[in-house]
This record gives C-alpha cells, structure tokens and sequence, in this order.
C-alpha cells in the first residue's frame, strides 16, 4: 500500500471519530428529539457531587483502560477517584469500596459478564451505580441508579469490530463529566497545583511568593538617594532592578539596568560622577511599574512580564514592595 492509502486510511477514521462526536452533541442538544441521555447526566453529577466518600470506576477490557484514565481525571481535578478491576473485585477488592462512594461502571454492550459481582455489591449495599454504556436496555444499565446511554455510531474499524468510537464516545462522555464536576466544585488553578506539584505544570502553578526574592535579596533605595545608590542596588543584588520607595516605604518606581545605561550614556564623562551623587534616583526611575502580587501563578506572571517586555518586576502588597520576581528564576523553575 503507498503512503497516500494509508494517509487516507488514517482520515477516514478520524471522520468516523468525528462523526461519532458529533452524534454524541446532537443527542445533547435541547431541541434533540431523545433526552434520555440529557435527562441522565444531570442525576449523574448530582450523585457524584453528593457522596462522602471516592468514585470508583470499573470496567473489563477497553472499557477498562477507558476507565483507568477516567479515574486519573476525575482524581486529578477535585474528584476522589481510583480504579477497580471488576475481576480483581470478585476475590476480595470488593472490600475497597464503601457506602459512602458512588460506582461508575464501564460497559459499550452492558452485558460484561466480569462486572455481575460488583453491580450485585452494590445493589446488595446500597453503594449508588452510575453506568456509561452504549445500550439503555442492557442488564448494566438496569441494575444502575443512573443509566448513561450513550448514542450508537460506526466503529472506526472497517469491520466494526474493534472499540474505537465507542471508546472515544466513552472516554468523552467521562471527560466531559469530570470537567463539569469541576467547575461545580469551583475547583482553581491553585487547588490544580495541590494535585500536579510535579513537571513544568507543578511549576506554573507555584505562587509568586513562594519564589520571589525578598528581604535583603530584594534592592530598594529611597527616592531621595543618588544615582550612585541605585548603582549599588542594582549590581550588588544582580537582579537588573532596584525599587524605589517613598518615605511611607511604598513603591513609587523601579531603575533597571537598562534605564541606568541610558542615565549614563546622556551623561558627559567629567561630568558623570559629580551627576551620580547628585541626581536622585527618582529623576531617573520609571514611576508606576508593572507589580505583581504573592497569590499570582508563576504562569500568570510569565505572561504579564513576556507582554510588557520586562525581565524582573516587584511584588506588592497593600502598596509596599514585599519581593522581586525575575525572568531567569521563572525559567530556572522550569515555568518557561
């Protein structure tokens, strides 16, 4: 076969995943004539949203490693969740699961024989079953508190045989519910660091505070000291910036190295350090400077600094400068 046959092949399964997609939207539309699948999901996040304890999700096969990735979601953004092997349930794992959690199985016919155990488990416990299946008439979706049924398409497989949209379809539909179980929790970027403190996300999340400069590391001088002060600051602390403070101690402007190379350079060689003690700092300073604050995300003060085109900026707080963050420690952090 020559590239182009199996480029085309490649397309024509992302058109059945795609088209698969775009059945699953339609059953969710309000003007869709079938709101079963509507109807179900808004129970569904109720069910989740109301448990004390974890959402355990199972199933056997693809349907299985759909569900382990799902249980990583959900986990990973607000929702206590962990996998449980529907076989490895029958011979004592059944013991992990509690009244106090809600099931979530995974099954595209609902009729997996390896889940009969654990659905009985939880009819005979009272342990809330939530089913994502492709079929609302299957055994799976009767036994369940909640039936997910989701819409039937093509398989991306020529024979329609091996799981592929169905599996997608399932993988979205679970995706879809942890993100709504998301904003429902209100869950925000920094209760997402408490769970990825790890990798170049971990590090976007981190607080300013917690890696700026400050105390003795952070340059300040008073706005009536010289240009030979500000010199001081700015080399002694090697952050290419000094702050420039009023007598209330609040920060009224920054000198950078750059705005110290232009002083200099407009300045006259006999003249220059006679200017330099005594120019004050705040007739070169840049008054109002772009500030940062400690709760700001790493990532979110990358992408102040990158759109106004400075390499260091202070931190406030209630006015007074409590820190200093640079470019090169966001990227000594791994943020860019």
């Amino acid at each position: 076969m020559s590239d182009t046959g199996h480029i085309e092949n490649i397309r024509e399964a992302l058109t059945a995943f795609r088209h698969g997609i775009r059945v699953l939207e339609d059953h969710l539309a309000p003007d869709a004539p079938d709101q079963a699948l509507t109807e179900a999901l808004t129970p569904a996040l109720e069910t989740i949203l109301a448990m004390k304890g974890r959402l355990i999700v199972s199933g056997m096969g693809k349907s299985g490693h759909i569900g382990c990735k799902l249980a990583a979601t959900f986990a990973s953004t607000g929702t206590p969740a962990f996998f449980v092997h529907p076989a490895e349930a029958s011979h004592g794992d059944l013991g992990m699961i509690t009244k106090d959690d809600v099931v979530l199985m995974l099954s595209w016919s609902g009729e997996t024989r390896e889940l009969g155990d654990l659905a009985t488990y939880c009819r005979r416990f009272r342990v809330p079953l939530i089913s994502i299946s492709g079929n609302a008439q299957s055994t799976l979706a009767k036994a369940a508190n909640v039936a997910i049924a989701l819409p039937k398409s093509p398989e991306a497989c020529p024979h329609n045989l091996a799981p592929t949209t169905s599996t997608l379809l399932q993988l979205a539909i679970g995706d879809a519910l942890a993100v709504a179980l998301l904003r429902a929790r209100g869950f925000s970027e920094k209760s997402f660091f408490d769970f990825h403190p790890g990798g170049k996300l971990g590090a976007s999340l981190t607080d300013v505070g917690e890696i700026m400069s400050k105390g003795d590391d952070m340059p300040l001088v008073g706005q009536d000291q010289v240009v030979f002060d500000v010199v001081s600051g700015i080399w002694g602390k090697n952050l290419g910036i000094v702050g420039i403070t009023n007598d209330a101690g609040d920060l009224i402007g920054v000198v950078t190295d750059g705005d110290l190379r232009r002083y200099l350079a407009e300045s006259s060689d006999t003249s220059m350090q006679a200017a330099m003690r005594e120019t004050k700092a705040s007739e070169i300073m840049t008054a109002d400077p772009i500030c940062l604050s400690k709760d700001m995300l790493a990532a979110g003060a990358l992408a102040r600094m990158q759109k106004n085109k400075i390499s260091a900026a202070y931190v406030l707080e209630d006015g007074k400068p409590v820190g200093v963050l640079t470019l090169l420690q966001l990227l000594n952090l791994g943020v860019a």
